[in-house]
């Protein structure tokens, strides 16, 4: 069984290698699978409590490295999350 952090995405790449895959992507995958709300319950920043948007919250993950590193890893966690349940399933 692959280790977690060995896990590839539908095109081969190891998922936590981020491959090809944008922030705003990673953003956007996040809100469509939690919602504002349930992304600021899982890394608290105001910008994803306070008016949210996707715009505003590039802007701020862009200029605070650990921000960006927490939604990146949110990001690693949940789509490998992901992709072991449909391996299973």
């Amino acid at each position: 069984m692959p280790q977690p952090t060995d896990v590839r995405d539908e095109s081969g790449h190891l998922i936590r290698e981020l491959h090809g895959i944008t922030l705003a992507q990673i953003l956007e995958y996040l809100v469509a699978r939690y919602g504002w709300p349930g992304l600021d319950a899982r890394i608290r920043v105001n910008c994803f409590a306070v008016d949210p948007s996707i715009k505003s919250s590039l802007t701020f993950l862009r200029r605070t490295p650990w921000a960006r590193t927490k939604v990146e890893d949110l990001y690693v966690e949940t789509r490998t999350a992901e992709v072991l349940a449909q391996r299973k399933g």
